[in-house]
């Protein structure tokens, strides 16, 4: 059977341009044949046709193809109806099931971005950062830090000034970083916050919050945590850190739209402060922990006295799990930190009474 209908009004789209073609339209061997303006036919198959309801008004109507989720039909020629028996079918959705392939493609595009390509640039692009602008960097940051935590929304978060807490910190700070690989432009500060935290920022800074410093039985178990942070500045993981949160947010921006008002903010703050290294990374903090307490003859069991109240507070990670964090599980820290004290030394505190009884004191 062959047949031709009056083309006159319709038009194709290709889902490409929002502008229709002219077409002709004939039926022969099962197929709507399309003739397009540049001289192509379009075959369609008359069983895989269907009617899209309530789109083009009563004047006309709109065919769709279930193996094309883009492509449309317009037509105003009635008559073509009675020769599509499918027309009213339900769509098998072979077309939404390649959009959803299609959905899903670009999803795992953005992952790998994310989870590859972001880390894998921010690792070779910290290399060529100069000294001066990483330390730019970390005071921007911790800037940034201070406006969000900042519960009343006018002025940045305090910083713990007290003077006889401040000269203690340094005391503390100094007695840890000795000799010869000692860090250089080293930054300390307390911020006047109850979170239970610290974390370090690139170019040297790191960050103590008043919440530690209360939480802290004694003043080496802070010197264990300015210690495991000094692990990280002297192998620069805070601006690797930095520049993958950083990436991650711009490929989001170009999913997403804008992504660098408040919630870019919240989200490179919250990365920042909550951290997480790879095994390897906490490892090695771990030890350049332990060397520098050790060198300033404080037990590196304090470590895992710091880690105990942490479980304590959080509860241990579960076994099973623990090949797959970010962070080696708090016991397997815990072990590690005592076993790398020396039952032979004879270990003294960090600071004295007074001195300890001042950085308590440090937001006062």
């Amino acid at each position: 059977m062959s047949r031709g209908f009056d083309g006159f009004g319709s038009a194709y789209f290709n889902g490409d341009r929002p502008v229709g073609e002219e077409v002709s339209l004939h039926l022969a061997n099962l197929n709507l044949q399309i003739g397009l303006d540049d001289g192509n036919t379009l075959f369609w198959p008359v069983k895989d046709i269907r009617l899209l309801p309530d789109i083009a008004g009563k004047k006309g109507y709109v065919l769709r193809l279930t193996t094309d989720p883009l492509a449309r039909l317009y037509l105003t020629d009635r008559s073509l109806m009675t020769y599509l028996p499918s027309a009213h079918s339900k769509t098998p959705g072979k077309g939404r099931r390649k959009l959803l392939l299609w959905a899903l493609a670009a999803i795992a595009a953005v992952a790998l971005q994310i989870a590859v390509l972001v880390p894998l640039l921010a690792d070779r692009l910290a290399a060529f950062i100069p000294p001066s602008g990483e330390r730019a960097l970390g005071a921007a940051t911790l800037d940034q830090v201070r406006r969000v935590l900042d519960d009343t929304g006018l002025d940045p978060l305090s910083y713990c000034e007290n003077p006889l807490g401040v000269a203690a910190l340094t005391r503390m700070t100094t007695a840890l970083n000795q000799g010869d690989d000692r860090l250089e432009n080293l930054s300390v500060h307390v911020l006047d916050h109850p979170m239970k935290n610290g974390f370090a920022l690139p170019g040297g800074y790191i960050v103590l919050f008043r919440g530690l410093i209360d939480q802290a039985e004694n003043p080496d178990q802070i010197a264990a945590v300015l210690a495991h942070e000094m692990g990280h500045v002297s192998t620069r993981d805070p601006t690797r850190h930095a520049l993958r949160s950083a990436g991650s947010i711009g490929v989001l921006g170009l999913v997403f739209g804008d992504f660098a008002g408040g919630a870019a903010v919240l989200f490179l703050t919250e990365r920042l402060i909550s951290a997480r290294y790879s095994q390897q990374a906490e490892t090695e903090a771990d030890t350049f922990g332990y060397t520098r307490l050790d060198a300033a003859n404080v037990s590196p069991a304090v470590m895992g006295d710091m880690f105990d109240l942490l479980r304590e507070a959080g509860g241990d990670a579960n076994q099973l799990l623990a090949h797959f964090l970010s962070h080696p599980m708090l016991s397997q820290r815990i072990d590690a930190a005592r076993a790398a004290a020396d039952a032979s030394s004879n270990y003294a505190p960090i600071l004295d009474g007074t001195a300890w009884a001042a950085l308590q004191k440090i937001c006062d």
